[in-house]
């Protein structure tokens, strides 16, 4: 080989060798990402396309998209914990690059499934004392995210529910005997006293108790309700809206979709906003964050939602003043 095509030779060896590591990084960088998804509402639940809606929008203003660089794996547990454990397994098994669950009970599932893949939970109550975390400014181990409720909702609940039915006596807090919603029972209860009204936890853990609670808790006059979040009420909220109709109890939600589907009134945080910051999140770990260096976030926006046709229904005159504040009063 003469000293020119040596020469030429060795510099094409060096530029091809100089240029993978570039088409290395470039084809890791077009690899498309695994993103499981686990609600634990049920797939046709109007709240439920919201959410997801808000999350691929964020997604998207991101860069990240289904037709081109991300696969996005949607899970319902539809408020089963049965089916939220054989789900998680499901995806677990995939090894998705990170997982966004929602509800305490299908982030608890999850969390027993994995340690090692991210999991940014949206909509979650108490997640230092659900276990999740140990600390909300730094989380350890595979977890982080977006909380929805304080323990002191439990409280707010009553007072408005009294202020939009003053005539309730009687309140049964729904709930899913998980740390959070205790906390809502607790708070509620420390208040219950000054307003004259005797509260009575309602645990449910189906669709079977729902009906059996409501039917059993209704025989006493002066009743209202209120739902606390969790994936069991979120999975049943067409049959607790339709009992509350049926038995005519005043009922609070802590969610918009409840009173937009025939509940009296809802109050409570953002839920597709906290899931378009949860697209925030996603790409950082996408791009190598890891959860511990993402703070846990609380809610900062909340909405009130009056169902009038409701209230009119059970002969309710709403105060002005709840009606002013609210975000959205449905005629």
């Amino acid at each position: 080989m003469s000293g020119v095509r040596r020469r030429e030779f060795i510099a094409l060896l060096g530029g091809a060798a100089a240029a993978w590591p570039i088409a290395s990084r470039a084809q890791e960088a077009e690899r498309v990402r695994h993103i499981g998804v686990l609600l634990g509402s049920t797939q046709d639940n109007p709240d439920s396309n919201a959410r997801l809606a808000a999350l691929r929008q964020g997604l998207e203003r991101l860069g990240w998209s289904e037709s081109r660089n991300v696969n996005i794996d949607y899970r319902f547990a539809a408020g089963i914990a049965e089916r939220a454990q054989v789900l998680a397994r499901e995806l677990v098994a995939q090894n998705p690059d990170l997982i966004v669950s929602n509800t305490n009970l299908v982030t608890s599932v999850l969390q027993s499934e994995t340690r090692t893949i991210p999991i940014v939970f949206v909509g979650v109550s108490d997640p230092v004392g659900s276990g999740f975390v140990t600390n909300l400014a730094r989380p350890s181990g595979n977890l982080t995210g977006f909380a929805n409720f304080e323990p002191s909702m439990g409280s707010k609940w009553l007072e408005k529910l009294r202020e939009i039915a003053p005539q309730v006596k009687r309140v049964g807090l729904m709930l899913h005997p998980e740390p959070p919603n205790v906390g809502f029972l607790r708070s509620a209860e420390a208040t219950a006293p000054s307003l004259q009204i005797e509260l009575v936890g309602l645990a449910v853990h189906s669709g079977t108790d729902i009906d059996r609670g409501v039917e059993a808790f209704a025989v006493e006059p002066y009743g209202g309700l209120i739902i606390a979040p969790n994936a069991v009420t979120f999975g049943n909220s067409d049959r607790i809206v339709a009992l509350a109709a049926r038995y005519r109890l005043p009922a609070i939600y802590p969610f918009a979709f409840f009173a937009k589907s025939g509940g009296l009134i809802s109050y409570g945080s953002d839920a597709s906003d906290q899931f378009r910051e949860a697209a925030a999140y996603a790409d950082k770990i996408l791009k190598g964050t890891k959860p511990t260096d993402l703070p846990v976030q609380l809610p900062t926006k909340f909405e009130s939602v009056v169902n009038l046709k409701t209230a009119k229904a059970l002969g309710l005159e709403i105060p002005a003043t709840l009606l002013a504040l609210a975000d959205e009063v449905i005629e």
